[in-house]
């Protein structure tokens, strides 16, 4: 099976400020937010039905959790919307993953996604992370033009993704950025692109 598709900021200068629309919220993790995180990513992710105990085993209950890293939106104090900010392991300090970005149906169109996203990457700068990554799913065309609006860009860790990438841009109706990709890997140092590229 094909791998997910990686996406890498090289750095994280110069964010964006969080503006979040009117009537939206923003807070981390509190307890009892097990359920909300669930039904968040049942909805906007589809398939099975996740429960508290999933949010428990996939994430609040991992080494690598950090409550002040688990970012939810929220409309009229309910969670609406979800982005965790993830480690590859409890010792990493340079590079941030982006992990489990999601927002309920009824309240997409807002870009909630990319405020989310941004709060995340926000932590990271905060606490001295580097860069910042993610994995995604060719089909996810919406999410993929929101990580690019935030600087995101595609690297190649398996063969084959070059095509995928080129699909998405030509879905996306916009031009292969083939220079900047490839600028990806001199731009990061050699520890930094292989944690990356892994």
């Amino acid at each position: 099976m094909p791998r997910q598709l990686r996406m890498v900021r090289p750095n994280l200068k110069d964010l964006p400020k969080l503006e979040l629309p009117a009537g939206y919220g923003m807070r981390t993790y509190l307890k009892g937010d097990e359920e909300h995180w669930a039904r968040i990513i049942s909805d906007s992710f589809g398939g099975r039905e996740r429960t508290a105990q999933d949010t428990r085993n996939e994430i609040t209950s991992r080494h690598v959790f950090v409550p002040d890293g688990l970012y939810f939106v929220t409309h009229r104090s309910t969670p609406v919307g979800t982005a965790c900010a993830w480690r590859q392991s409890v010792d990493e300090k340079d590079v941030g993953y982006v992990h489990m970005v999601g927002v309920v149906a009824e309240h997409t169109g807002h870009k909630l996604g990319k405020w989310v996203s941004l709060a995340v990457l926000h932590y990271f700068r905060d606490n001295g992370f580097r860069s910042a990554m993610l994995d995604t799913d060719d089909f996810r065309i919406p999410a993929i033009k929101t990580y690019l609006n935030l600087g995101f860009l595609p690297v190649y860790v398996e063969e084959g993704q070059s095509q995928r990438w080129r699909n998405i841009f030509q879905n996306l109706k916009l031009p292969h950025p083939s220079a900047q990709i490839a600028s990806v890997k001199s731009t990061l140092s050699e520890e930094l692109w292989s944690k990356v590229s892994r």
